[in-house]
């Protein structure tokens, strides 16, 4: 899941003006999933980034096609509704799905990976699919379409086709074709077997070191310090930021275009700016504010965990989910703290 205003949350505003005026009349509507971002589905332009690495996502949904002589490699099949566009901005670079041999992703959430079992059967042609390969932690979640997903699992509108992993990646391990290698690096936290990708790009005879950045932002109502499912989340994270923040870039990149400023490094690039992604300090900022909005977070929790016992704490109070589904909201009274919200 990714930013978008608030980077943790993708709102529809006129969809929470409807469900306020609902509740505010006692009358919660059931759960409903929160309207797509037009930034989600809208289609951007094709184009090289650098050396073999192109992109073929939309305006934020990222997807990348690395070629090689011997087929191509492509990260994230994005919605149930994107391998068509992929496929369009694939064609359109001269290139065939049936080409692409190994398809990656950066997370088992839906908007990453919901396309997977679609985007495979465009890579048959008259042989095999493509070769599905996810970190680890990952695997039960595509393999149950989200249904393993600790966060998720249990509502529908988090859910996708569940698709057949070929082969189980661990952390550091690499993935080549042809003259190409990538790198999975567990970055978990975001999921469980969150991967952010690195190789090596050859532009103008220079090689460029690439990460592909995978999901470092905490949702709204992840548990970093009580989740049975997840007990060891905030360790992750933290494990993560220290990998992210040992990597050398040149080109910085994700999951999500808001992530590296797509739109504007698309713009100076069609603008004749031939290094327009070349970014290693925007990369160290990234990662450097993430980390400072992580560890402000799990703060905020480790006190709202230890004043839940306070005689001046509010509990079991009705709550507001900030993802948009409202199933209680929060009435917190003048001088007492929400144990929810810790408002």
């Amino acid at each position: 899941m990714p930013p978008s205003n608030n980077p943790a949350t993708n709102l529809d505003r006129r969809f929470i003006l409807t469900l306020l005026a609902a509740a505010a009349a006692n009358a919660l509507p059931t759960p409903l999933r929160a309207a797509v971002d037009p930034e989600w589905t809208t289609p951007l332009p094709p184009f090289r980034i650098a050396g073999n690495l192109h992109y073929v996502g939309s305006r934020d949904l990222a997807s990348y096609l690395i070629t090689t002589p011997r087929g191509h490699i492509l990260i994230n099949s994005n919605l149930t509704t994107s391998p068509a566009q992929i496929r369009l901005s694939v064609e359109k670079l001269g290139f065939l799905m049936p080409q692409i041999k190994i398809l990656l992703i950066s997370h088992a959430h839906y908007d990453h990976c919901a396309g997977s079992s679609e985007l495979l059967k465009l890579t048959a042609g008259t042989h095999a699919p493509a070769a599905y390969m996810v970190m680890d932690a990952d695997v039960p979640v595509v393999e149950s379409g989200g249904k393993a997903d600790f966060q998720y699992g249990r509502r529908p509108e988090f859910l996708f086709p569940a698709t057949k992993v070929n082969r189980t990646l661990h952390d550091g391990e690499q993935v080549t074709l042809a003259d190409t290698t990538l790198t999975a690096h567990k970055t978990a936290g975001h999921t469980q077997g969150c991967t952010t990708w690195t190789m090596t790009a050859q532009e103008a005879g220079k090689p460029l070191n690439v990460v592909i950045v995978g999901g470092p932002y905490v949702p709204p109502r992840y548990n970093l310090i009580d989740d049975p499912l997840y007990p060891d989340m905030a360790a992750d994270f933290a494990q993560g930021f220290r990998t992210l923040s040992s990597l050398p870039c040149d080109i910085f990149l994700g999951a999500h275009g808001q992530y590296f400023d797509l739109l504007a490094k698309f713009g100076r690039k069609q603008a004749g700016d031939a290094s327009a992604f070349v970014d290693p300090d925007g990369y160290r900022s990234f990662v450097a504010g993430r980390q400072k909005d992580f560890e402000a977070e799990l703060a905020r929790q480790k006190l709202a965990r230890r004043s839940r016992n306070s005689p001046n704490t509010i509990a079991n109070v009705p709550h507001v989910d900030m993802f948009g589904f409202f199933s209680r909201i929060c009435f917190s009274q003048k001088g007492k703290t929400c144990a929810i919200c810790d408002k």
